[in-house]
């Protein structure tokens, strides 16, 4: 047990939730372990590859704040589960244009989305680690983590454009950043995939490794940090993940608003249904 403001014996100290109990609140979207004070996210659905759904798009940004709040934590591992980091049919996700949607379905939404980025960014204070354990989308806040570490066959696309929206949520943020603008618009544009050999080389991710080595590696750069006095970690962090807050806080919004209006202004359903199944048929999706 780590020392935290209750062992200090502060008067009146509110202590976070503890694992126990986020781990459960969570435990539809997220298996969760933790040993001397390394905590590992893996994303699941029922046990297998994580299935995008709003419930848990819902809980992410909710996740990151509880996480960041419990001062057992100390470095964080985010990985998935089997051989795909995401995966999901956009039918079933967007079963009718957003324009169609209840103000409140859109206002909520719209805020999941928002604070999903900014939460992972500002609220978590501890050396983080991805493991992108397979392909998928949605590969923003493994981007955004301190380490990136992906599997041979994964690959980082943002196919926003391509069905026909605004690449708004962040990856695009993270493509720009990561392997300058001219890479990021010419993936964006083409809905390209960017595999993990070619990732390691526009500077998307720390290392490329067999799926079987992703995680152990993962746990051992984190036992490596652990050997650190716990300022010295903070302060890393803080130094690594300033250029995220600052880009965050600079021109999220700006993304986010774009892709919100490119969405909503269409009044058409995305992802388009021929825009996704021509993306199907040259095998980009």
């Amino acid at each position: 047990m780590m020392a935290n403001a209750s062992s200090f014996g502060w008067a009146g100290h509110v202590p976070p939730a503890t694992l126990e109990e986020y781990s459960e609140k969570y435990a539809a979207f997220f298996k969760m372990r933790r040993e001397n004070g390394i905590i590992e996210l893996r994303l699941h659905t029922d046990g297998g590859p994580y299935v995008h759904n709003w419930a848990a798009h819902n809980a992410w940004s909710r996740v990151w704040q509880d996480v960041g709040n419990d001062s057992e934590n100390h470095v964080l591992i985010i990985t998935g589960t089997g051989e795909t980091w995401f995966q999901g049919d956009p039918r079933q996700t967007w079963p009718k244009p957003l324009v169609e949607e209840e103000p409140d379905f859109i206002f909520q939404q719209t805020i999941d989305a928002w604070k999903l980025i900014e939460n992972f960014v500002n609220n978590i204070d501890i050396p983080t680690i991805a493991a992108v354990n397979g392909p998928g989308i949605h590969t923003e806040f493994a981007l955004m983590c301190d380490v990136t570490l992906a599997a041979e066959d994964a690959d980082f696309m943002d196919p926003h454009f391509m069905v026909g929206t605004a690449p708004g949520d962040g990856l695009a943020l993270a493509l720009q950043h990561l392997m300058g603008s001219k890479r990021a618009a010419y993936a964006i544009y083409g809905g390209s995939s960017i595999p993990a050999p070619k990732a390691l080389e526009y500077g998307l991710v720390s290392d490329v490794l067999p799926r079987e080595e992703l995680l152990p590696k993962a746990w051992e750069l984190a036992r490596e940090i652990m050997k650190r006095p716990r300022f010295a970690r903070w302060a890393t962090h803080n130094i690594i993940n300033r250029p995220w807050r600052k880009l965050v806080a600079e021109d999220f919004g700006f993304h986010f608003s774009q892709q919100s209006l490119a969405t909503v202004g269409s009044k058409a359903l995305i992802p388009d249904p021929d825009l996704v199944a021509d993306a199907r048929q040259r095998k980009v999706w």
